[in-house]
């Protein structure tokens, strides 16, 4: 009875976190959601910064985290957390994206939420938590070509393009066993297409021309 009531304390303690977490994440979401407004496009790098300072709060969060459950139990209670991990890690690497037009890495996403990348080492990114957060951005950038079209951004939509052929490519070497990631990796093949839409009709219209400056 002792140890029974001792883990359903443990559980309420992380959902007391893990609901803090989810708060966090909606604030730095809506923050960048503001990115696919047309007028968003020229405070992309301020709302970045802003973007950053909240994750300022995800680090402390995660730190309070850390000290709820065993060192050692860490997926024992992983399903608690899992899913706004792996938003945090899309938003994580949307941020990334929108300042470099880069793979954000799993170190590096682990760097911004101050966790460790390596298991051995204590609470960590598990790398299926960084693949699904990295699906998840494919779709953001399908939707962000498509409202760059509108916002009269022609060049971009190419370079999320290539961006995203390049992550397909990568997912195809992995052999998924995970029945959730494989879902979510069908799914990119949809935001593929969607974009291939995109730039088809660019090219229909010869504005990928104007993009490109040829």
């Amino acid at each position: 009875q002792g140890v029974l009531t001792a883990d359903q304390d443990i559980r309420e303690e992380i959902r007391k976190v893990v609901q803090a977490l989810e708060q966090t994440a909606r604030e730095i979401l809506t923050l960048l959601q503001g990115v696919h407004q047309g007028p968003g496009f020229q405070d992309i790098p301020k709302k970045c910064q802003k973007a950053r300072e909240h994750f300022g709060t995800v680090r402390t969060q995660l730190e309070s985290l850390k000290t709820k459950f065993p060192a050692d139990q860490y997926y024992r209670f992983h399903e608690h957390w899992r899913f706004v991990l792996q938003r945090l890690v899309f938003l994580a690497a949307f941020v990334v994206f929108l300042e470099s037009e880069t793979l954000v890495t799993r170190e590096a996403v682990a760097e911004i939420l101050g966790i460790e990348a390596d298991r051995e080492r204590g609470f960590h990114l598990d790398i299926e938590d960084y693949l699904s957060g990295v699906l998840t951005l494919a779709s953001e950038l399908a939707r962000l070509a498509v409202n760059s079209v509108t916002a009269g951004d022609y060049s971009r939509p190419l370079r999320i393009s290539t961006f995203i052929n390049e992550l397909d490519s990568g997912f195809r070497l992995l052999n998924l066993k995970n029945d959730s990631l494989r879902k979510r990796y069908d799914g990119l093949k949809y935001d593929v297409k969607k974009i291939e839409e995109v730039v088809y009709d660019l090219s229909i219209r010869g504005l990928n021309k104007e993009a490109t400056g040829g």
